[in-house]
């Protein structure tokens, strides 16, 4: 599945600077250093996370794309970073358990 594919999914793209970038898994965490050590490669991150950190570690992390739970948004100063970084950061109104239910079906 392609990052590209999530807003027809009920996700709002708030950077998409990448969405041809694969979804191979998933890491749900809030804990940085956590996320740092054990997200993997192409992972969509779920977070309900916000600040500029959020963009450094999914970089570090080579993250496919953050998923924002509970309606989570950026500043538009994070949204221009992320998109800087060509980090791919959606926003969901779903909990964190919603949204890797949702993923589960569609990777699957």
């Amino acid at each position: 599945m392609k990052v590209g594919d999530l807003p027809g999914h009920g996700f709002k793209a708030l950077a998409l600077p990448d969405p041809d970038r694969s979804i191979d898994g998933v890491y749900i965490g809030d804990l940085l250093s956590w996320v740092m050590g054990r997200a993997q490669m192409d992972n969509a991150w779920i977070t309900i996370m916000s600040n500029n950190n959020v963009i450094a570690v999914a970089s570090l992390a080579d993250c496919s794309c953050v998923l924002l739970a509970e309606g989570v948004e950026l500043p538009e100063d994070l949204i221009e970073l992320a998109n800087q970084k060509f980090i791919n950061v959606l926003t969901s109104e779903k909990s964190a358990y919603e949204i890797a239910v949702l993923l589960s079906g569609l990777l699957s």
